[in-house]
Order: C-alpha cells, then sequence, then structure tokens
C-alpha cells in the first residue's frame, strides 16, 4: 500500500476477491472514478468496487481485504458529506443489493433491515401500521440504514424523534477479524458478555469512567467522536447505540433491528420570519416548551436561490423577513394541528408568520431538504462546499454562537447560507471556501480550526449529525482533551487492531486539507461550444457543481420530477447524474480518466437521455445534457461520427428531402428487409418504429389555406414550425393555428423554413447548431423588432428558444430577445387579456409534461389552464425514454422502455377508461404509441376539440 493509503495493486485485489467467491468485484476506471467521491470534498480512488449479494460475500470481502492488506470501506448511497463513505482500499456498496427491509413487528415497533435499505423504504413498510423510522435526514429519499448508523443522522424531527442512536435496539456485524458480533444493550450482563471485543472494550471504560462521564453526552447534538456514554453502566452498556456514529471503523453491519414510532395524525407548519438567522437562533429556546415535531432555521438567500432557478411559482408566499423559522406542530386532526401552530406564533416574538399545511406545507419542506444543495452556490455566484456543514451547540447558546459565527466568517472574507435543526442547536452551511483548481488550501484549514476553537468554546460539537470523517477529524483535539483522544485510540484497537475498517476516520486522521477533490483538477476552459455563464465559462467548475447528494437516486417522479430516468431504470451508478459527474470531474483531474475521447467517459455518458431533469431537479444545478452534448462536440468535432448522428442528427434535412415525396420516403419505413437495412445503416435499433412523413406538410396546410373571416383582437403571433410538428404531425400546429387565432391573434410563420437545431445539439453537432440559430435569428430580426411574441408547439425546441441559444450564442444580443420572445402555446393564452379556455368540464387526462419543458420552460400555465377549463387532469412525472434520438439508437431501447415503465405506462394503464392522455412532446407521442398503443393528444389539439375560447366579450 503506497504512503497516501492508495493500494498499489487493483489487481492482487480483485484476485483475492475472484478467490473468495465475490461475484461482482470492478477494477474498472470508471467505476472506481464514480466512487471516488461521496458528498463531501474528498477524492480517494479506491482499488476496487463490490456490490455483495448476500452475508457471506461481505464476509468474503472483508477477508480478501485483510489477505492483501487493503483497507475496506463500507458505503450506502454515497451521501455522506464529511468524506465517511471514500476510501483507498475495497468499497462495498449495500445499497445495490442488501437493500431489504426483512420483517416489521408492528406490535413491538420495530423492524430488521439490511444496510442498503433507503430510509424512506423503511418508513413505506411501516407505514400500513402507522409507523415510521423517525429519523429523517434531508437525504431520507435515498440514504440508507448503514449510512445513517454510521453517521449517527438526525434530521429535521430528531427533535421528537431522537437520532439513530436513539432508534437502534440491534446490530448484526462482523468485526475487521471476521467474527460475527450481536451489538445490543447489555444491561446487568455488561459488555464482557459481548466476547473477546466486549471484554476489551470493558477494560477501557472501567478505566476511564470519570472521564466519559464528563467529556461525553453533554447534549443531544455531541455525536463527534465516539459515543462513549453509551457504554456506561448507567446507561445499560448500550453497545448497539455506541456503535452508532462510528463510521464504519468498529465493523460492518449485515443487518440492524431499529425502532418504529408513530406518525402524527395531521401535521401544520409555523413559519416565522425575523430580521436574519442570528435573532431566528435566539428565539428558538422559547419555542421548545410547545414540544413541536421539527424547528428548523432557513436563510431567506436560500429561498431566493429557489425562486431564481425554479421560478416564483416554486416558492410559496413567506412572512417577512430576513430568516425563518419552520416549525411543525402535530395534532389529531388538522385542525388541532393547526390551533397549536397558531398558538406558538402567538408566543413567537417575530416579524411576521404565517400558518401552513398540505401542498405549501409541502413544498415548504422540499426547500429545506434541498438546502445542502441549494447552498452550493452564494448569492455572489461563488462555489459553496461542504466541510463545515453541521456543528451544533446547546439550544441555549444557539443565538451567540451564530452570531460569532457570522463575524468569523466576515473576518475570513467568507460566506454562506446558513440553515439547519435550530431546535437541536445544529447549523448547517455551506462556505465558499476558495478551492479554485491548484490553489493552496491554507484558507480552508485556517478557517476550519478557528471554527472549531468557537464551537468548543460554546460548548458544542463540531459535528451534530453527519460525522467527522476526514473534514473534522483532525480537529477533535480542539473539542476532545488528550486522554480521551487516547481512549478513541483504545477502542479502535479493541475492534480493529490490523486498521482495517476505513482507516483515516477519527483515530489517526487524515489530515483535512489532504485529498481535496477541486484543488486536484485543472480548469476546462479552451475550445467550449458552450458559454457556462453561471460558471465562468468552465466545464470543469460546471461539473464540479455535482458535491453528490445524490438526489439522483431518489424516485421523485410522484412529485412530478424527471431525474434521473436511466438511473431508476437501472439502478447503477454508472447511470446516475452524480456518477456521470464524478467522471467528467476525473477528465478535469486528468490521472484517471483522460480526455473527452476516454473510453470510460463515453460509458459514462452513453445511457443519458439528455432529458435535462437534472437542470431542474438537482439542487446543485447539474445540467448533464449540457455536458454530454459538450463532451460529443469534442470527441467528434471534424472526426467521423456514430452512424445515429447523421441519420437522426440531420433529421431536419432529411425530413425537407422527404417531404418532396412524402410515399416514396415512407416506402423503406413499411417493409422488412428494407426498413432492417435503414435501420442498421442508420444506427437505429431494429425493434424501434420509424415515424412516417406526413402527406402534406404543416407549411403547405399553412400557405394553402383560406385566412380566418373574424379580424384579429390580440395582435399578432408568430408561430414557430418546428421540424417534428411541419414533417411528422402538421395536425398538431393546425389545431394550434385555430386555437390562437379563436383566441383574437393572427396568426404567422416564417417565411422559409429554418431550424432550431435541436437535433444537432442533442448529437454535439455544435458547430452546425450555432449556424442554424443564426440563420434562426436573422429570420426572426422582423419579428423581434415588431415585439411579437413566439409561439413554440414542441417544448423541445421551445427550450432551445429559451435557453440554449442565449448559451451557444452568448455574444449575439438577439439570442436575449429570441429567449424573452419565445413562449408556450399555454404561456401566451393564459397571459391574454379576456382570454378563459374552453369548458373541459367532464373530461379527465393523464398528462406528460414533456422533460425540457419541465427543467426549462415550466408546467405552471399549463397546469393553470387546465384547470381553469375544467378537466380533471393527473400530471405524471418521469421520462417518457424515447427522449428524441436517445430511445431510437441501437443499444438503447431496452432502457428506453425499462424508463417508460418508471412512470408513464402505469399511469396509462392505471387510467379509467375515456381518459385523454395528453402529451405535447413528439417523442412523448410516439413512445406512448409504440409501447402503449395509445393515441395522446397535444395541448392544442385538446383545446380545439373542445371549440374555441372566449376573447374579450365575444
Amino acid at each position: 500500500m503506497g504512503q497516501d493509503g492508495q493500494v498499489s495493486d487493483p489487481r492482487a485485489l480483485a484476485e483475492a476477491l475472484a478467490r473468495a467467491g465475490v461475484a461482482e468485484v470492478d477494477i474498472s476506471a470508471r467505476r472506481r472514478a464514480e466512487y471516488s467521491s461521496d458528498a463531501s470534498n474528498y477524492r480517494v480512488v479506491p482499488a476496487a468496487v463490490v456490490r455483495p449479494r448476500d452475508d457471506d460475500e461481505v464476509a468474503a470481502a472483508l477477508a480478501a481485504a485483510r489477505e492483501v492488506g487493503a483497507p475496506l470501506t463500507a458505503r450506502g448511497a454515497g451521501t455522506s458529506i464529511a468524506g465517511n463513505a471514500v476510501g483507498p482500499g475495497l468499497v462495498l456498496d449495500f445499497s445495490r443489493h442488501l437493500n431489504r427491509v426483512r420483517w416489521v413487528d408492528p406490535e413491538a415497533r420495530v423492524a430488521r433491515v439490511q444496510p442498503g435499505t433507503v430510509l424512506d423504504d423503511v418508513t413505506a413498510a411501516a407505514r400500513p401500521h402507522g409507523l415510521r423510522f423517525g429519523p429523517d435526514p434531508s437525504t431520507h429519499s435515498r440514504a440508507t440504514i448503514g449510512g445513517a448508523i454510521g453517521n449517527n443522522s438526525c434530521g429535521s424531527r430528531a427533535l421528537r424523534y431522537g437520532r439513530t442512536a436513539d432508534n437502534v435496539v440491534e446490530l448484526d456485524l462482523l468485526t475487521a477479524a471476521g467474527d460475527r458480533l450481536t451489538a445490543r444493550r447489555f444491561g446487568r450482563d455488561g459488555l464482557a458478555a459481548a466476547g473477546p471485543v466486549g471484554q476489551a472494550l470493558d477494560a477501557v471504560v472501567a478505566g476511564n469512567l470519570g472521564l466519559i462521564r464528563t467529556e461525553f453526552g453533554r447534549f443531544t447534538r455531541q455525536v463527534s467522536g465516539y459515543s462513549l456514554e453509551h457504554l456506561l453502566p448507567e446507561n445499560g452498556a448500550d453497545l448497539a447505540r455506541f456503535l452508532v456514529g462510528s463510521e464504519g471503523t468498529l465493523g460492518v453491519v449485515l443487518d440492524a433491528t431499529v425502532r418504529l414510532v408513530a406518525s402524527p395524525a395531521a401535521v401544520a407548519l409555523a413559519v416565522l420570519g425575523y430580521p436574519d438567522m442570528p435573532t431566528a437562533a435566539e428565539a428558538t429556546a422559547g419555542l421548545l416548551p410547545h414540544e413541536p415535531v421539527a424547528l428548523e432555521g432557513m436563510d431567506a438567500r436560500l429561498v431566493e436561490v429557489v425562486r431564481a432557478r425554479r421560478g416564483p411559482a416554486a416558492v410559496p408566499d413567506l412572512p417577512r423577513g430576513g430568516g425563518w423559522l419552520f416549525v411543525e406542530t402535530a395534532g389529531a386532526t388538522e385542525a388541532e394541528a393547526v390551533a397549536a401552530a397558531r398558538r406558538l406564533v402567538a408566543d413567537a416574538d417575530c416579524l411576521d408568520a404565517a400558518v401552513v399545511t398540505g401542498p405549501a406545507a409541502r413544498a415548504l419542506w422540499r426547500i429545506r431538504e434541498d438546502g445542502s444543495g441549494l447552498g452550493g452556490r452564494t448569492p455572489a455566484g461563488e462555489p459553496a462546499w461542504p466541510g463545515w456543514e453541521d456543528a451544533a451547540v446547546p439550544p441555549e447558546r444557539l443565538g451567540p454562537y451564530l452570531r460569532e459565527f457570522t463575524a468569523l466568517l466576515a473576518d475570513h472574507r467568507l460566506d454562506g447560507l446558513v440553515y439547519g435543526h435550530f431546535g437541536d442547536g445544529c447549523v448547517h452551511v455551506r462556505i465558499d471556501f476558495p478551492f479554485a483548481f491548484g490553489r493552496d488550501t491554507k484558507p480552508f484549514r485556517d478557517f476550519m480550526v478557528a471554527g472549531a476553537k468557537l464551537v468548543a468554546a460554546h460548548g458544542g460539537s463540531i459535528s451534530g449529525e453527519h460525522g467527522d470523517g476526514r473534514a473534522r477529524g483532525e480537529l477533535l483535539g480542539h473539542m476532545y482533551s488528550a486522554e480521551a483522544l487516547a481512549v478513541f485510540g483504545a477502542v479502535k484497537h479493541a475492534f480493529d487492531p490490523g486498521n482495517v475498517l476505513n482507516p483515516g476516520i477519527l483515530v489517526d486522521p487524515r489530515p483535512m486539507d489532504a485529498d481535496l477533490r477541486v484543488p486536484l483538477a485543472r480548469p476546462l476552459r479552451r475550445g467550449l461550444a458552450y458559454a457556462y455563464p453561471d460558471d465562468q465559462g468552465d466545464l470543469s467548475m460546471a461539473v464540479h457543481r455535482c458535491v453528490g447528494v445524490g438526489r439522483c437516486r431518489a424516485d421523485n417522479t410522484a412529485d412530478g420530477g424527471v431525474m434521473c430516468p436511466s438511473y431508476l431504470a437501472t439502478r447503477d451508478e454508472k447511470d446516475s447524474t452524480r456518477g456521470r459527474a464524478r467522471v467528467l470531474q476525473e477528465v478535469a483531474n486528468g490521472t484517471l480518466v483522460r480526455g473527452y475521447r476516454a473510453r470510460e467517459l463515453a460509458e459514462s455518458l452513453d445511457l443519458c437521455l439528455s432529458c435535462r431533469g437534472c437542470a431542474s431537479d438537482c439542487p446543485t444545478g447539474v445540467d448533464m445534457a449540457t455536458y454530454k452534448s459538450e463532451v460529443l462536440y469534442q470527441k467528434y468535432r471534424h472526426r467521423p461520427r456514430p452512424a445515429a448522428h447523421y441519420s437522426l442528427g440531420w433529421l431536419p434535412r432529411l425530413a425537407r428531402v422527404a417531404s418532396r415525396a412524402p410515399r416514396l420516403a415512407n416506402a423503406p419505413l413499411r417493409r422488412g428487409m428494407p426498413s432492417r437495412l435503414a435501420k442498421r445503416l442508420g444506427g437505429i435499433d431494429e425493434r424501434r418504429e420509424l415515424p412516417e412523413f406526413a402527406a402534406r406538410t404543416f407549411r403547405q396546410w399553412f400557405r394553402e389555406r383560406r385566412a380566418p373571416a373574424v379580424s384579429p383582437t390580440a395582435g399578432p403571433v408568430l408561430l414557430w414550425v418546428d421540424t417534428f410538428t411541419n414533417h411528422f404531425t402538421p395536425q398538431v400546429g393546425q389545431a394550434a393555428v385555430r386555437v390562437l387565432e379563436a383566441a383574437g391573434y393572427a396568426v404567422g410563420i416564417l417565411d422559409n423554413p429554418v431550424c432550431c437545431g435541436l437535433t444537432w445539439i442533442s448529437t454535439g453537432q455544435l458547430d452546425t447548431a450555432r449556424r442554424q440559430l443564426r440563420r434562426t435569428l436573422d429570420a426572426l430580426g422582423p419579428a423581434l423588432a415588431a415585439a411579437t411574441p413566439v409561439v413554440g408547439l414542441e417544448p423541445s425546441c421551445t427550450a432551445v428558444l429559451r435557453r440554449d441559444v442565449t448559451e451557444l450564442l452568448p455574444d449575439d444580443p438577439r439570442a436575449a430577445q429570441v429567449a424573452t420572445a419565445t413562449r408556450t402555446l399555454a404561456e401566451l393564452l393564459t397571459a391574454t387579456p379576456g382570454w378563459a379556455p374552453p369548458s373541459l368540464a367532464g373530461v379527465r387526462a393523464v398528462a406528460q409534461p414533456h422533460c425540457h419543458q419541465h427543467a426549462v420552460l415550466g408546467w405552471a400555465a399549463d397546469a393553470a389552464l387546465l384547470a381553469a377549463s375544467g378537466a380533471e387532469v393527473t400530471a405524471v412525472g418521469g421520462c417518457c425514454g424515447l427522449a428524441g434520438n436517445f430511445g431510437a439508437e441501437r443499444g438503447h431501447y431496452d432502457v428506453s422502455v425499462a424508463v417508460a415503465e418508471t412512470a408513464l405506462l402505469p399511469a396509462v394503464r392505471a387510467a379509467a377508461p375515456g381518459t385523454v392522455v395528453l402529451a405535447d412532446g413528439f417523442s412523448c407521442r410516439t413512445q406512448l404509441t409504440q409501447l402503449a398503443a395509445t393515441r395522446s393528444r397535444h395541448l392544442a389539439q385538446l383545446l380545439d376539440d373542445a371549440g374555441p375560447g372566449r376573447a374579450g366579450d365575444s
């Protein structure tokens, strides 16, 4: 093993694992890149990644690691913020296979779970019994029980339900030596009943009773170091609770019996506004007698980030203030919960207050849960990082601490957005440490040391719930005495004398400024096609937006989310937004993955649908569709491309040729051998049906139609005629013209066909895309000069005009004008004075908002229009799976179908007979036709079918 802990020969480790009978072993550079980071600032490339299938494989992997002298790090969802889940040897990913709830005992209110089980899955299994797992860190939708045990996770509602340590009954684990050990509360039996490890531990405790009683367990959020207070005889010698928070350094958990708690029948949220965050902190202690379920702090600047990124509609109205307290109350009914919230408001000395329930409360909690990602940029736009993430002080000290902490930030010329579990005295903050590429890390170290001293002065804990890891292990000496640190070493030696399990954490810690990811990277600025205006024109800075919070691993389709459809289909880290970002970060590092043409990068991006869901759903603002397009551009510029880049990327040109003789063009698409040959030559999967060209294009219809008889009252509008509407579904454009004219508009189109360049963008042919967009700007010149709105019907093309044009042509002022002028059909109609939609009362619909519309344009106007029409609409999250060229390309068909099965196809099958399926995207409608034999409608067609809307008094 090298000096930095890196295993010198991954092959030797892989061979030992194979001899031990471990099946899923991966030492590829791509896989190692994916697991080189967790949700922290650290980069530690493992020698091998194993996804064990059962307990025997865990034991075999541990034995193989001992055989070759490789350290072993256990990992769940990889959302550890302090570098707890990365290691230089063998990383065990428990989330892939060991992720089941074995049983739930509602009478005893306990559950038996495997370590890779997601917290929300435990709660889902307990929900039919009115129970849940209490701790709910913001990552509860993807974090695992094993990770929660490792870091002693708490979350927003720990005020009511306690920490993970308070909710663990028994742990079944392997010691470093490979022995099975059942950790529980031993009580009068004493720790000696736990065998040789217990006997050694008993001696450590007996020799240090006074020290443990004075330095440990001083307040609830003291989770730094080993929680030795649980081993005291008066606390029942509870070995299970002691092991919680040991960060994988003392054993490998195989099973856990966890306590379940009763879910409140109803809750309400009191939102209290204060001038600033320290003032909000000072008010916290006075609210605790109300016994709230949760009491959280939120900096107003975090909410501004949400408004800027997701639009004003994403944030409910909030009381006045520069900072808020979110206080959740419970009751047997919603009325009781609201009454409790109002009593609390009456006692709160705040600027302003509101009590909310239902969707508004859920929207606010989502902002709070996304804090770790939203805080990834300061108000000035600088990257902000974890590290000093979750220090805690006794709640009565929170106000003074936060005032001094704010001053400390200013003294070090740093900034960060503050939020956290104020009821427990725990403060979260992401700080704009100057982690520039290759820059000295001294400012980081200086602040961390000063922060540790400040926390200790207030009787606090350097970590309040996320563990110490690589970020804070070195700082424990500011919080504990030298004698206490010596006890930590004795404990580690009792469990792991060979230092196999997660070395460099807690005992003999690695320096906090070693292994930092960003300083080891380099800028990627030369020859880029996109401008990256929010990342200083640097692709490296853009991909380093991903700090690993892992929201891309959660299924948020039930809430209308899209990210990340390929991960939901494969459940492989390779196919998560985070996994791809890690490989791109290694390109910036340049040692493990080298250059845009690296095979590892091609594998990583292959199953990215370019759905763009991450652009809105990722709280850090990662936009993998843009990065993939850039990589394809860099890889293939001036080089031969895959066949699909020509057949599908050049679709607008091919469609124009086909429109001259559509019957002739369609013939080979219908017949067996010619169709198979065309697909093979075009790089298209043989199972994918190709849509046929329309007999008459929309432009032909528009030129030949009769002028409307009614004079326009709403002014002119330019209808953007995209390739798909023009050549494949002209009926959509025809319906849109009738709807717009009924609304009082004079509808025009461009005299000559131009293209937004979408298909060239998605295939990375960005020089051509820019040429297409310049022609578009030239053609739109008169409309822009006349301030005529431009209405798009195909969401992906409309999104190009709203966003991509400004990033591909940043120096052309007309690009911003086009983005401002471009509207969706619903946006234009709902903003038309006096217009109301035709009645759709009695219409039931399942709607598939297009991914690009969800990410760039928003679907709020469509939802409002449909609600006003009286339609009963259920919007489906997720992606259709076809996603433009993705689902047509050879090798993608199976994943395309699996993505559709995530949310869309089940929703369509479950719909009642007669339900309308609404899908504005051509890809979505094509996928529905081919996989569900369902005829779907564009919004324009739905409105047209219902008859004219009302404009003015007409």
